[in-house]
């Protein structure tokens, strides 16, 4: 019997659990450990969802308790299986589980995609916040059109009740208010719905596919972090941020998507410098010379509000984009500036409780504040933090109307981004073969009937 420890962040670890290791007789998985999300340690991952193996279900572990894991249960195997890591921090990760004694292992596509019975497209990337969110809108929007039902699969989100999260369906808003979800899932959720996409997420992927397929033509995976698909799919749209340029080739496993992809999406050139296009493009060609590139903008408007020109403002931006994506400032810095703001007000001086620790855990942040709303505690602090900042005005720029869930005494400008190609190809053309494939098997699934 192999002991095992799945290090994750609360998504693809259990993932990897339930298709590689859940009926595996010869493995014992001993422990979960968890990071990156705050809240998502200390509990258990649920029998129902274990599976026969693990009457008990299976502790999650904070992740600085790995060596003590392994000596306690005589680990003989670590899996990494958590996103958007340095090549790096990959490796300090293998080195603690090496010298402890385990071996190290990071499954690939190979032992962890589901076969689906649609057609499925991917929109993956290099790094958290280069984008995939509005290429997988522009996407869903180019298979609506074509009279196709599409079914947007995310990449999970597990940060509540495990059990009652295990398929989740969400066609519209008030589908997801009931399930009293975080912000970073109505992030991900809201602007789908809206278009007239059914949004499925969950815990066990299996599951949600077959969900999926019964009412779909074709299946969109909408990946999180920088992580590889879930499910095989026919189409692979990877996207790259220039605004980091480099480190499309030093992230895990951000590399590994550029490698696979079919599409690679060039985002956000009507904010980054010619010489980092450059070098990005030069890195496409090198790793993955075969790939078609669309090259793309993710142009940013501001709703209706208030004046910001010459105005003290405090910036909100997507949270994860900021934590471990690694960037410093997002959509609304951008619109704050163009607008003309005065001064942009530093809200680490009034962050409260885990809206504080953010600050000390991601040090690279600056004076902007991130979305963070994991439960209502934090939510609670994200508003007393905002209150607590003397500003005219807060930008945010989280795809959401913040307003629906704070108090704030400060009026609220919200920012949009969508993703706009720029020439030929661009995503309709890639996405041709995939409309036709979808659309003769959904006539001929009609005809048999």
């Amino acid at each position: 019997m192999m002991n095992v420890v799945i290090m994750g962040a609360g998504g693809r670890d259990f993932h990897d659990f339930n298709v590689v290791f859940r009926e595996d007789s010869e493995s014992r998985v001993v422990a979960f450990t968890a990071t990156q999300i705050p809240g998502i340690d200390l509990r258990r991952y649920p029998p129902s969802l274990a599976g026969p193996l693990y009457p008990e279900g299976i502790p999650i572990r904070p992740e600085h308790e790995l060596a003590e894991l392994i000596a306690a249960h005589d680990v003989d195997e670590v899996v990494l299986a958590y996103s958007d890591l340095s090549h790096d921090e990959v490796m300090h990760k293998a080195s603690i589980a090496l010298a402890a004694g385990a071996d190290f292992r990071l499954l690939g596509p190979r032992a962890t995609m589901l076969e689906s019975s649609k057609p499925v497209v991917a929109v993956c990337a290099v790094r958290t916040g280069s984008g995939k969110s509005q290429t997988s809108r522009r996407v869903g929007q180019i298979l609506l059109a074509a009279g196709l039902r599409v079914a947007l699969v995310r990449h999970p989100m597990p940060y509540g009740d495990l059990e009652a999260m295990r398929v989740q369906r969400f066609a519209s808003l008030a589908d997801i208010d009931a399930s009293h979800p975080t912000i970073e899932e109505r992030e991900e959720y809201e602007a789908p719905v809206e278009l007239g996409m059914t949004v499925f997420a969950g815990v066990d992927y299996g599951a949600v596919l077959e969900r999926a397929e019964a009412e779909a033509d074709v299946i969109l995976w909408d990946g999180g972090n920088n992580d590889f698909p879930f499910f095989r799919p026919d189409l692979l749209i990877v996207v790259v941020d220039p605004l980091r340029a480099g480190q499309e080739l030093h992230y895990h496993p951000g590399e590994a998507n550029l490698r696979m992809a079919d599409v690679v999406v060039v985002n956000k050139l009507d904010s980054a410098g010619a010489a980092a296009v450059e070098r990005v493009n030069a890195d496409i060609v090198h790793a993955n010379p075969a790939a078609t590139i669309v090259r793309a903008e993710s142009p940013v408007t501001l709703e209706d509000g208030p004046p910001i020109a010459g105005r003290c403002v405090l910036v909100v931006e997507d949270g994860p984009t900021l934590t471990h994506g690694g960037m410093p400032f997002g959509a609304a810095t951008v619109a704050a500036e163009r607008e003309g703001a005065a001064m942009r007000v530093d809200p680490r001086t009034t962050a409260v409780g885990s809206i504080a620790e953010v600050y000390a855990d991601y040090p690279h942040i600056g004076a902007v504040l991130p979305a963070m709303g994991y439960g209502d505690a934090q939510l609670a602090e994200l508003e007393a933090t905002i209150n607590a900042t003397d500003c005219d005005v807060v930008v945010s720029g989280t795809p959401i109307d913040l307003g629906r869930l704070i108090a704030s005494r400060h009026p609220i400008r919200h920012v949009r981004y969508e993703l706009k190609e720029i020439g030929r190809p661009n995503l309709a053309d890639v996405l041709a073969p995939i409309v036709s494939l979808a659309a003769v098997e959904r006539d001929t699934v009609a005809t048999l009937r």
